[in-house]
């Protein structure tokens, strides 16, 4: 087939048909001084969509937390989800975990991990213009994450009060830090590959990673400032009586304090892919995926959709909440704090629908959805038969969005735009827990399961 043009003639045409339907107008007019999606908000589906639930984790965490212009989500849904239970152990009437402690160990690991995946793949023959290695040289070090990696962090370093380390500019806007760490980063990975195309030997160029890994070390050390090695956290309880904890570790404080009501190896990661080359009861994993070096790998444990929400359902009746990774901005109402299919009339405003005009796994393979943002499940509606309607979901934007910092999430939305829920392994059953078992088949380092929560 020989490529169509556009002609004058064609567009006259169409801004002819344009301009004689009312409707269109009409729609140029308010679109033109307006949010073309608040524009589109259906006032039917607002009047049926209430923040009210038939079961709620008994205690939510305080104050709302808000990452801000940082791509944090994973870490701050991680601690939201950790703190419910911490919080009601110790009595305490607010609480946060330092979300930054958690950000600059994986900044500095990342850098590595990414500097790693530079020699291994020169040791694999990988040309630098190939598609993974350009693909990695995208971008070096983002702020996103997964479920895995932030174990990984927890595991090997621990947590810590946020009052012990607090915000700093760039944890809060990271894009100048990142944009220092990226321009380093491929200056490295260029020596890197020099060094072993020069036939180096391994001692050489792990030495050379160690002197790069300085250098980060010290960029993020003046951006983040550097956790101590040990801290004193005081506080008052619910009761106002006082409190006093350390000298302690950040690694001791998760060991003694945080581990007993929330140990993260009890949890298990389910992800939802329907793609017909993927198919479920396999565990699969992405190339050079990662942030700790010799750390756990992120596995993709993949099931129906009907049972991530059957067991979502499960764990907030038994008072848990749940970390989950979806597409937050389809179908998003975010002044209103609502997810669901039918919250915008696109067809209405432009005589056309968009977003869920493919189906999910085709939505995977031509680029329109991915796993882009993580969360906290906190409540779930359930109708007279037992079915699964919605959900109530604590996100880290603020207290400005939705009913204070939350929102609600249509059964509907959720079999679209969840991609992956976090679940006690005690909830899961057996024949889904041996897929862990088995040998994760490993996707490309560029494949949309490899999309990071920001």
């Amino acid at each position: 087939m020989s490529s169509i043009p556009i002609v004058h003639e064609t567009c006259v045409g169409w801004r002819d048909e344009f301009y004689k339907c009312p409707k269109n107008v009409l729609a140029q007019n308010i679109c033109s001084r307006h949010d073309p999606f608040d524009v589109s908000l259906s006032r039917r589906a607002l009047e049926c969509i209430h923040h009210v639930f038939t079961h709620k984790v008994e205690s939510e965490g305080k104050p709302v937390t808000n990452q801000k212009n940082s791509g944090r989500c994973w870490i701050f849904a991680t601690l939201n989800t950790i703190r419910i239970h911490f919080m009601k152990h110790h009595n305490l009437d607010e609480f946060e975990f330092s979300q930054s402690f958690l950000f600059y160990w994986d900044k500095i690991e990342r850098c590595n991990y990414f500097l790693n995946n530079i020699v291994d793949t020169a040791n694999r023959g990988e040309e630098v213009d190939g598609r993974l290695v350009s693909y990695l040289l995208t971008d070096p070090t983002c702020d996103g994450g997964q479920w895995d990696m932030v174990v990984n962090l927890i595991n090997k370093y621990g947590l810590m009060p946020k009052k012990c380390f607090p915000e700093s500019f760039s944890a809060e806007a990271s894009g100048k830090m990142n944009a220092v760490l990226k321009s380093k980063l491929r200056q490295y990975a260029k020596e890197l590959r020099d060094l072993v195309k020069g036939s180096a030997t391994d001692k050489e160029v792990k030495q050379k990673v160690q002197q790069q890994m300085k250098e980060i070390y010290n960029v993020v050390g003046i951006c983040l400032g550097i956790p101590p090695e040990t801290f004193t956290w005081e506080y008052y309880d619910k009761t106002k009586a006082y409190h006093r904890v350390g000298p302690v570790t950040s690694v001791d404080f998760y060991e003694k304090y945080v581990k007993p009501v929330f140990n993260v190896d009890d949890k298990v990661c389910l992800v939802t892919d329907p793609r017909p080359t993927n198919p479920y009861g396999q565990v699969y994993t992405v190339d050079c995926l990662g942030n700790v070096v010799g750390g756990r790998p992120v596995l993709y444990n993949n099931q129906p959709v009907e049972l991530l929400i059957d067991l979502v359902t499960k764990s907030i009746k038994n008072g848990d909440p749940v970390w989950f990774g979806c597409e937050v901005v389809k179908r998003f109402a975010g002044t209103q704090g609502i997810e669901d299919l039918d919250v915008h009339d696109f067809n209405v405003v432009f005589g056309v629908d968009i977003q869920v005009t493919l189906n999910k796994a085709d939505r995977l393979l031509y680029g329109e959805s991915a796993m882009t943002h993580a969360m906290t499940f906190t409540g779930v509606s359930v109708d007279d038969n037992g079915v699964t309607t919605k959900f109530r979901v604590e996100n880290s934007w603020g207290d400005d969005r939705g009913e204070k910092g939350y929102l609600v999430m249509s059964a509907d939305w959720f079999k679209e735009f969840v991609f992956e829920v976090v679940v006690d392994r005690a909830l899961v059953p057996p024949e889904v827990l041996k897929v862990f078992e088995m040998e994760p088949i490993v996707l490309p380092a560029w494949d949309p399961m490899g999309t990071l929560a920001e």
